[in-house]
């Protein structure tokens, strides 16, 4: 099961590079371009850096570890970018 997100910002790419470089210190992380993804425990993120903002897919096994993981991302994002004050809103 997943969840998808978009962050309108103009620095997508810089936030795509923060989130990977944190997370890269405790658990597996691809960064390639545009493109990221994040391994937790629990569950992964996918990320892509686009022309005015910043796309994120999670997804776990479980709605638990699906909740976990979307909150574990927004949480951190919320913290990088607190200048945006962003309303990160999974569908």
């Amino acid at each position: 099961m997943n969840v998808q997100t978009t962050f309108k910002t103009e620095h997508a790419k810089r936030y795509l590079g923060t989130l990977c470089k944190h997370f890269g210190h405790k658990v597996p992380v691809q960064l390639d371009g545009n493109h990221g993804r994040i391994e937790l425990p629990f569950g992964q993120c996918e990320l892509a850096a686009l022309d005015g903002a910043l796309d994120m897919t999670v997804s776990a096994e479980t709605k638990a570890d699906l909740d976990k993981t979307a909150q574990v991302i927004a949480s951190h994002l919320e913290r990088f970018a607190f200048r945006e004050n962003p309303q990160i809103d999974w569908n």
